[in-house]
């Protein structure tokens, strides 16, 4: 894989001159849809875009599609290692890297680019006004809240009176502070003046000098007013301080206001009490509303999630998580749905061709050396073999002339389809019937390997006009294989082992949600003689699966495993008198046994039910087209 880019999420995903992240380009592969899955894509991150072309060279043309990544979703798979999605709300991209560590380079660069558009960054907060946000947020809030209160008119009042009371208690608090602060002040200058009081006392009257006698003595204290002093008999004076006055300092009333701060403090805590008395009563009712509010957003919530889900179903049904898998979003019945429609919608097509074709009808000249041109042999026959014809596919039938590498097997095969597949019901293959429809029946063994559905069917049916030989010839010549199987999307011969024994390599029509299945498997033709000249010979057509080096299994396709066989036996009326023997005496018994190992992870159901509706339809196809193509030509035994 190449890329422009390797190391995401370091210092180089970033331009060192402009500190944006720089462009980034590689093959990823995307998921196109279920018919052509997972196809290599250029993919191109810049300037916040991712963008999508169908290769590097392609670029010019301009792109396939873009996603903006303002508000991508980058979801890593839970289990796929190397797969990422990316969606913008109804748009998914499914996308997967060569390993997982691209797949990290990857998500880290978009992640990158995300956080320079703003979005899901640090930076986003700032570049959207983080504190706008928060400061609307909070008034918001504010208001909501407030409005809850206001339904009840008593409690609308008594929030009005709160308001009032708390105006007043601002009031009265400033008023008090005031006060307060007035005091201080005094307290602060009466002890100034105190102070200075005491130094004019010490040097106005000095100490004298104490006798060495000490007289006790007790004189009775004189005093006498001048002016702001008062003068004591010992000689000394203090300053007068004005009595307080009733008003308080700056004219506050301290006591009336006391007063009417109690009053008011009063006022609020029966105000409250009577509020919360009014939200006890109306709890209830708010409970009520609540809880319908609640179940109403609810019910609204579920209606929205089962919308979007459906809505993303819808949208992403075909997406890779909706396929086939061990982790498969399908649930089986939507599996089974979902290969139902697809199947009757390739009935329809299948109808609309066989209308063309008989609308249109085309005339094909026979080659010289048509394989049914003369009467083969048989015991009523009359003719002999005409020796200009080319017999190469009858005549090297037995196995003695039949030899290559895969000799054995294929003797294998034919002797374990000749001893259980002709078996009725009962006996040691345990056949059960589940279908009858005229001349057709349908049996089934129900037989499960590791959880896969391998059950054996087989289907018996009888045809007019057309032998067993020229049934196995159309079912085993792959000339024609295209002209009556419409399940097959193309094939090809790995390996031409003999003139009646081919390796072939096919890819089925794939069916959704179920995986595209691919098949090889040898086909081998057989002619199987009777012992007993009453019974009819066999023609035998058996096709199981092989391994060659030139049909390696891919992750494209699950490979299945068959083992397939194609049995018929022609019963013969003969004419009345000498007439010769025309496709109205002929009758072929056809026994269509398919042993299928699936693999993948299909519901074991689903298979069943699909086996029980496709091989009688195959069957009856397969049939009607031999007679189609053996109409008017000579009997081929």
């Amino acid at each position: 894989m190449s890329e422009k880019s390797s190391s995401s999420g370091s210092d180089e995903d970033v331009d060192p001159e402009s500190g944006q992240p720089v462009e980034r380009g590689g093959v990823l592969s995307k998921w196109t849809n279920y018919i052509h899955g997972w196809q290599d894509r250029w993919v191109v991150l810049k300037n916040n875009t991712l963008s999508y072309y169908k290769s590097e060279d392609e670029r010019e043309y301009g792109c396939r599609g873009s996603l903006c990544l303002s508000k991508a979703v980058i979801t890593p798979h839970e289990f796929d290692e190397c797969r990422f999605d990316i969606s913008v709300n109804d748009s998914v991209w499914y996308l997967r890297a060569e390993d997982p560590d691209h797949r990290l380079h990857w998500i880290e660069s978009i992640e990158l680019h995300k956080a320079e558009s703003g979005y899901g960054s640090e930076t986003s907060l700032r570049r959207h006004g983080s504190m706008l946000s928060l400061t609307s947020a909070a008034s918001a809030l504010s208001a909501t809240s407030t409005s809850s209160f206001k339904k009840g008119h008593s409690l609308r009042e008594k929030l009005a009176e709160m308001e009032t009371f708390r105006d007043i208690l601002c009031r009265q608090v400033d008023t008090l502070q005031k006060y307060f602060d007035s005091c201080a002040d005094g307290v602060s200058k009466d002890e100034f003046h105190r102070d200075r009081v005491v130094e004019e006392d010490e040097d106005d009257f000095p100490t004298t000098p104490t006798t060495s006698t000490t007289t006790t003595t007790t004189s009775s204290t004189t005093t006498r007013h001048d002016g702001d002093y008062v003068h004591n008999n010992n000689g000394s004076k203090e300053k007068l301080f004005p009595p307080a006055s009733p008003k308080g300092l700056n004219g506050i009333d301290f006591k009336g206001e006391a007063i009417t701060f109690k009053a008011t403090t009063a006022g609020i805590l029966s105000t409250l009490s009577h509020c919360i008395e009014l939200m006890v009563k109306r709890e209830d009712s708010w409970q009520k509303r609540l809880d319908k509010e609640l179940e109403k957003r609810r019910r609204v919530e579920d209606a929205y999630k089962s919308s979007m889900n459906e809505l993303k179903k819808k949208s992403h049904y075909g997406g890779p998580d909706y396929e086939e898998g061990p982790n498969s979003l399908i649930n089986e019945d939507e599996f089974f749905d979902a290969v139902e429609a697809a199947l009757d919608r390739q009935d329809k097509i299948e109808e609309q061709c066989q209308s063309e074709k008989v609308r249109t009808p085309r005339l094909t000249a026979v080659p010289p050396g048509d394989t049914y041109s003369t009467m083969g042999t048989h015991r009523f026959a009359t003719k002999p073999h005409s020796p200009s014809t080319s017999l190469s596919s009858i005549e090297l039938v037995s196995a003695s002339d039949d030899i290559h590498r895969f000799s054995a097997q294929v003797e294998e095969m034919v002797q374990n389809h000749m001893t259980y597949s002709l078996q009725d019901m009962g006996g040691d293959a345990n056949w059960q019937l589940v279908i009858e429809e005229g001349e057709m029946k349908v049996y089934r063994r129900e037989v499960e390997e590791n959880g896969i559905v391998l059950d054996p069917l087989k289907a018996t049916h009888s045809v007019k006009g057309v032998t067993g030989h020229e049934v196995c010839h159309y079912f085993w010549d792959t000339a024609v294989r295209l002209d009556w199987e419409t399940t097959i999307e193309n094939f090809n011969v790995v390996e031409t082992l003999s003139d009646n024994a081919v390796i072939v390599y096919q890819t089925h029509k794939r069916v959704w949600p179920a995986s595209q299945r691919d098949v090889l498997y040898l086909s081998a033709m057989r002619k199987i003689l009777a012992t007993d000249e009453n019974d009819p010979d066999t023609w035998l057509v058996c096709n199981f699966s092989v391994d060659h080096d030139n049909a390696q299994p891919t992750n494209r396709c699950v490979r299945a495993k068959i083992n397939v066989a194609m049995i018929c036996q022609t019963l013969v009326s003969p004419p009345e008198g000498d007439k010769e023997i025309s496709r109205d005496n002929i009758l072929c018994k056809i026994t269509y046994v398919a042993n299928v190992n699936p693999g993948g992870w299909a519901p074991a159901s689903v298979l069943r039910a699909v086996a029980k509706r496709e091989y009688p339809k195959f069957l009856k196809r397969f049939t009607s087209y031999v007679q189609e193509k053996t109409a008017g030509k000579p009997i081929l035994f």
